[in-house]
């Protein structure tokens, strides 16, 4: 005997909505990375050509990312019962790593203008740099506004590297102009990858987590399980798994161990309803008798001894 509960409403107009978000946020980034790449040529600019390289490798992700949003509205299937929404974690992983390369190319090639300085001009830069800036203030305003996914919010990292290698060009450009000194741009290109690979490096170890199906970051199994032991009726909390199907789409599994098989009804509301609170609408529950049930976590009566211990 068990109980199966989840949210039916998978978000079909959120996701049409970040998958408009994300086209338009494709075609406004594709078409300013044509210009910033001639005016990146023309000019000499490092800081402009990696800033144009990050846009065209942010068009592809975002094309990406728009695909997965839309294929990950399908209803579940008889082959996939989950549905596909898991699709929008592995376009954020491929978007990431496909980033950490662009961080690389960048490194190496602003390592490379150290070593063997060029002309740089400074007005070129410091123009375009600004079209570039008030773009990608305008892209990132649509993903930031929309609904916040893994996936929107692989591809918002790209952005958010292309609006801070605007900036950069901007800085540079503006000091180029009026000291001449050119290692500002390489300079800046590989201070503006440092924190783009250190905010890709956090949402990875997110997107790994959920691929792993660990606890989502911000809750807590001790509690989780510590708040199910407590309920009227319950004599203890064992199998207890929490684990992530899709962005924003959490799952939990546990055996409760009851005083009676009678008062399973009023139990599985009150631990529907606790567990809502915890943002988790997916559940599956299942009951059983005191008679050789396996002991975890205990009710309130031995919450002291339950408090002191951790959940394997």
């Amino acid at each position: 005997m068990s109980a199966h509960d989840h949210d039916h409403d998978h978000r079909h107009e959120n996701r049409g909505d970040a998958g408009r978000r994300l086209i338009w946020a494709l075609v406004l980034t594709l078409a300013f990375a044509l210009v910033e790449a001639v005016a990146g040529f023309w000019s000499g600019s490092l800081a402009l050509l990696g800033d144009a390289g990050h846009m065209v490798t942010d068009s592809a992700s975002l094309g990406l990312a728009a695909f997965a949003a839309w294929l990950s509205g399908h209803p579940p299937t008889r082959r996939h019962t989950y549905g596909l929404g898991r699709v929008e974690t592995l376009a954020a992983l491929f978007n990431v790593l496909f980033m950490v390369l662009v961080v690389v190319g960048i490194s190496v090639a602003a390592i490379n203008r150290f070593l063997e300085p060029a002309n740089v001009n400074g007005e070129v830069v410091t123009l375009v740099a600004i079209i570039g800036l008030l773009i990608n203030i305008g892209v990132a305003w649509l993903l930031v506004h929309g609904e916040q996914t893994m996936n929107t919010r692989g591809a918002l990292l790209h952005v958010f590297g292309d609006l801070l290698g605007s900036l950069a060009a901007l800085v540079a450009g503006a000091v180029i102009v009026f000291t001449g000194w050119t290692p500002i741009d390489p300079l800046l290109s590989l201070l503006i990858c440092l924190l783009v690979l250190a905010s890709s490096l956090r949402l990875l170890r997110e997107i790994l987590r959920a691929l792993l199906e660990g606890v989502p970051a911000h809750l807590s199994l001790d509690r989780i399980g510590q708040a199910l032991a407590v309920l009227p009726g319950v004599r203890s909390v064992h199998d207890l798994h929490v684990w992530t199907l899709s962005s924003k789409r959490i799952a939990l599994s546990a055996h409760l161990v009851v005083d009676s098989f009678a008062t399973w009804p009023e139990v599985l509301e009150a631990a529907r309803q606790v567990l809502l609170e915890h943002g988790i609408a997916h559940v599956t529950l299942q009951p059983e008798s005191t008679v050789h049930a396996v002991r975890w976590l205990s009710r309130a009566s031995d919450a002291a001894e339950a408090g002191s211990k951790e959940l394997p």
